[in-house]
């Protein structure tokens, strides 16, 4: 797996073409957008690496510090700058502090990865800071600049919402307070046990006065060294925005629907941003090609790839958007339904990581089918979203889905069976996280039976928010799964035994690897 690092998930047009060539000539056609808006591809022969990077590398895409134990990839909220309710665009200081850290002293010789965010947004958490070991959110105090300081959050088998380290950190000194969380991680963290060698066992060790204690003197040692100064590097001009038209341009049928999910108005009046939603992830070559025009015809010169899996694509002329809706369908990316319960998430599973229990993606794949077909489900059952991971390590984020499918086994008559554990009421707040609850076990192939009976559940409930959860009782949830859940050797078929998006039987297969995201 090759994995293209794109710190706030921002692409130019050459970017695009780079990651298209890389796609065609060694990703089989196409590249997978991750929850950490990375671009991955998979199965990629290991004598074609070190083609694949240098193509990479020509366009300013590093994949350095991309994996392994690290400083990873900075996530951003996409509506960085466009977003009414920001109190000022964050999307100078992510690239700053992406520069700073990549190739630093630490960054990538720490006990396990540590996963940054930076986000602007007063009415959420876009950039998922929360979830994150190290996350920025924008703040003013008298009218000056600034970030509230997140530290030790997370997902996997221990959950932990992160915790506040500072309440505000000036911009000036945002490079010492990142230097410090890395700096304390690379020092305190567990080096001996990779199962628990997060920023977020680290902290749950020593106590939350600990560290920050640890904190603060490594500030103070910064500050003896001499400071870090916040170094803003150039930021590219865009093209100028495209004139306001002043007709409206005659939309095509099916016009309405995209838009009522996909075009969100921008602070900028008479501007909007477009999200284009990729099932899967997934997106080929060409539609990557034709993005990169795109991005130059209708928009900034730029596209920005999400924690949802799409693309935004910004500073699109309201009047030209019926346009744009058509150059998007003639290359297949006109899907209706962004961000929407049928926009599935989910990480690549056990078709291509080795650390997943089942085929996350082959699910998501029948629950996106699913759902496209019953628009007036999705319709209903707003506020809510799906996330799937293949194991217990998150990285298609299930624990913060409003509804929730991690890969498992069991065991049936000496064979593997593969099933999901859902949970339901997860999410993120802005000023936290929800883990969602679990609720029961379903064998894979009835998956899709548990989902049609919980959203049943919620419409009928009158449920708005992944919040509805919280006041159904686990006994009353399980109770709606208890048939679907129960499998025995006197029961299950030759399917049961058979993964979705698979023809063997199932297997677990133990080896060592890294996370998706």
């Amino acid at each position: 797996m090759v994995r293209a690092k794109l710190p706030a998930g921002i692409a130019t047009p050459a970017q695009l073409e780079a990651l298209a060539e890389v796609a065609e000539k060694f990703g089989h056609g196409k590249g997978h957008v991750t929850t950490r808006q990375n671009v991955q591809y998979h199965f990629v022969q290991l004598s074609d690496t070190e083609a694949a990077l240098r193509i990479l590398a020509d366009a300013g895409i590093t994949t350095k510090e991309a994996c392994g134990h690290s400083v990873r990839n900075w996530t951003c909220c996409p509506f960085a700058g466009v977003a009414k309710d920001e109190p000022f665009d964050p999307t100078p200081y992510v690239d700053a502090l992406a520069r700073h850290l990549l190739r630093g002293k630490y960054s990538s010789t720490l006990p396990r990865k540590l996963k940054p965010s930076l986000g602007g947004c007063c009415g959420t958490d876009c950039s998922q800071a929360f979830i994150n070991d190290l996350g920025f959110l924008a703040r003013t105090k008298d009218g000056q600049p600034g970030f509230q300081l997140l530290a030790g959050g997370g997902l996997s088998t221990l959950r932990r919402e992160a915790m506040l380290v500072e309440e505000f950190v000036p911009v000036a000194e945002l490079a010492e307070a990142a230097d410090a969380i890395v700096r304390v991680f690379h020092r305190i963290g567990n080096r001996n046990n990779k199962a628990k060698a997060r920023l977020k066992w680290a902290i749950d060790k020593i106590g939350k006065d600990a560290f920050l204690a640890e904190y603060r003197a490594e500030r103070e040692k910064i500050r003896a060294e001499g400071g870090v100064p916040l170094v803003i590097p150039p930021q590219p001009t865009p093209p100028a925005r495209r004139t306001l038209l002043s007709q409206v341009q005659q939309p095509d049928e099916g016009y309405a629907e995209w838009a009522a999910d996909s075009v969100r108005p921008q602070k900028q009046a008479g501007f909007s941003a477009i999200v284009i939603r990729l099932p899967l992830g997934d997106i080929t070559a060409a539609q990557l090609r034709a993005l990169a025009q795109l991005a130059v015809q209708y928009g900034e010169g730029e596209v920005r790839l999400t924690n949802e899996q799409n693309i935004v694509l910004r500073w699109v002329p309201n009047a030209r958007l019926p346009s744009l809706h058509r150059e998007l369908a003639a290359i297949g990316l006109a899907r209706i339904g962004a961000n929407t319960l049928a926009d599935v998430t989910s990480c690549p599973g056990a078709t291509s990581c080795k650390l997943a229990v089942t085929s996350s993606k082959g699910l998501a794949g029948v629950l996106t089918e699913m759902l496209d077909r019953r628009p007036d489900l999705v319709r209903s059952a707003k506020g809510l979203d799906i996330k799937i991971s293949g194991c217990p390590h998150g990285c298609g984020q299930h624990y913060i889905g409003g509804i929730g499918f991690q890969g498992g086994m069991r065991k049936l008559a000496g064979k593997a069976a593969p099933l999901y554990l859902v949970y339901v009421g997860g999410g993120i707040r802005a000023t936290g996280a929800d883990f969602g609850r679990l609720v029961g076990k379903v064998p894979a192939r009835r998956v899709g039976q548990a989902l049609e009976r919980m959203l049943d559940f919620y419409i009928a409930g009158g449920g708005t928010s992944h919040a509805f959860w919280a006041d159904v009782s686990l006994d009353k949830l399980r109770e709606l799964l208890a048939d679907l859940s129960q499998i025995d050797e006197a029961t299950a078929t030759d399917e049961d035994f058979v993964d979705i998006g698979e023809s063997r039987a199932f297997e677990i297969v133990n080896q060592e690897g890294e996370c998706a995201a």
